[in-house]
């Protein structure tokens, strides 16, 4: 992604002088690319999936109650610190952006991205249940997000939204709940085909047609295909393990969602990074950018730091810290900030977008390996436990 982003900058700045012909076709070829459709539609998917396939389900209940109240209550703290934020600041920098604006700015901003976050996990060296309280919360914090998101948009769209409880609670259950529970039918269904027929080629086949093919019917039904991926890969990941699978099949389905997962973040990297070229006038962004990325690391920390006051597990300062540097942003943020309809703010909330994704991946992404101390955490949470029994006795 530094490397696009470095070519990019250098084609903006002298492309058109020194190299027009490069410039105008890789400029053609991303404007004919929709980030959205490619990312949400078809590369999220296999990239959901192959992240649910390798988390342990097991882990995943121990963290449960964690991962649930940040994938939901601190995707809804998180919009709204950023909303009133941006409404507040960005006035002193000459941008005038309106409220319901700044709270969708705060919506697609909120959730976490699980492909940079599972990519950038596996060489941080945390602990099990540190790794699965970020990378369960990133996993499963994109349909709440989606909610919120749709519902701001209406709204900022004039569309006519009831905003009554009763609404958007039963659109959060069709949404998230209706994902989640077509995953888990399809990953029931094509383990069984699996269980009867151990080939690794009809194994690979198999799992490739449930996301493609998951994806469709999720989009069909109007309900949250990323949801499906991860129920899907969850369920197949874990329930593969309790009947006795060829080691060739095992070691073969591992290593082909191992190598889909290398290929496509790798893409969706450079696709991040090529993205500079689509936005106009980035430098005048420059300065809303980084005071967008001051208030978004605020709002993750209240995010993350309020909801562990109200937990009855204690967290050490140290697994708060890693939480919220671990908050990674990436694609999804994008493609959502580029789904907005064009009109005089969409320009503004995707350069700010660009800019704190940018800083995310590139600052956080690189230095979450050091502030993730494993021996600290460990010493940390020992300590809060004995603090804990010591307040019980």
């Amino acid at each position: 992604m530094v490397i696009a982003i470095v070519v990019s900058i250098f084609l903006v700045s002298f492309g058109e002088v020194v190299l027009p012909k490069t410039y105008g076709h890789l400029h053609k070829l991303m404007n004919g690319i929709d980030f959205t459709e490619v990312l949400m539609g078809a590369m999220l998917n296999f990239l959901l999936f192959a992240g649910g396939i390798h988390i342990n389900i097991d882990d995943l209940k121990e963290q449960f109650r964690p991962v649930l109240i940040f994938s939901t209550v601190g995707v809804v703290i998180s919009t709204f610190v950023v909303g009133f934020g941006m409404f507040y600041i960005l006035p002193f920098l000459g941008i005038h952006l309106p409220f319901i604006y700044c709270l969708l700015f705060g919506a697609l901003i909120s959730p976490t991205d699980p492909v940079a976050v599972l990519s950038i996990l596996k060489q941080a060296n945390v602990s099990k249940g540190l790794e699965t309280k970020v990378a369960g919360e990133s996993l499963f914090n994109d349909g709440m997000a989606v909610v919120v998101f749709t519902v701001v948009l209406q709204l900022a769209l004039g569309d006519k939204v009831e905003l009554g409880v009763e609404n958007i609670g039963l659109l959060l259950l069709k949404e998230a709940g209706g994902g989640l529970l077509l995953g888990i039918v399809l990953g029931w269904i094509t383990s069984r085909l699996m269980r009867e027929v151990d080939d690794y080629i009809i194994s690979v086949l198999v799992t490739l047609s449930v996301v493609m093919g998951g994806y469709l019917i999720a989009r069909q039904m109007h309900i949250s295909g990323p949801l499906t991926m991860v129920a899907a890969g969850l369920f197949m990941g874990n329930f593969n393990v309790k009947f006795k699978m060829k080691s060739i099949t095992q070691d073969y389905l591992i290593k082909f969602w191992e190598l889909i997962d290398e290929i496509l973040n790798a893409v969706l990297f450079l696709f991040i990074g090529f993205e500079l070229l689509m936005i106009k006038d980035l430098n005048h962004f420059v300065v809303p950018g980084l005071v967008a990325i001051v208030i978004v690391l605020l709002a993750r920390v209240i995010s993350i730091w309020g909801p562990t006051k109200f937990m009855k597990k204690t967290f050490s300062p140290q697994t708060v810290k890693v939480l919220v540097w671990g908050g990674i942003r990436g694609g999804v943020s994008i493609a959502l900030a580029m789904s907005i309809p064009k009109n005089e703010y969409s320009e503004t909330i995707l350069s700010i977008t660009y800019c704190v994704v940018v800083f995310s991946i590139i600052v956080q992404g690189l230095t979450i390996a050091k502030v993730a101390n494993p021996k600290k955490i460990a010493i940390e949470e020992e300590e809060q436990e004995s603090i804990t029994l010591n307040n019980i006795d």
